[in-house]
């Protein structure tokens, strides 16, 4: 699927934003962002997501990643 460049840069937000939230690296927020699946998640919720707070954002975020550690435990 191709991805608009808003969709990309809200992606690079929500690494930036989350590496910063919970004290990551880069690397290790996209490697989490890429295992998880969070990252084409971030990018196929654009539309949604990028309407709502920073605060919700990052723990729809979070909540989804979670979900997803369970899912492979």
């Amino acid at each position: 699927m191709k991805y608009t460049k808003e969709a990309a840069d809200f992606l690079v937000y929500c690494i930036e934003m989350y590496k910063n939230k919970y004290s990551l690296s880069g690397k290790e927020t996209q490697a989490l962002f890429e295992q998880t699946g969070a990252d084409i998640y971030i990018l196929d919720s654009f539309k949604a997501l990028h309407t709502t707070g920073v605060e919700y954002t990052l723990q729809d975020i979070y909540d989804f990643i979670q979900e997803r550690k369970k899912q492979t435990d």
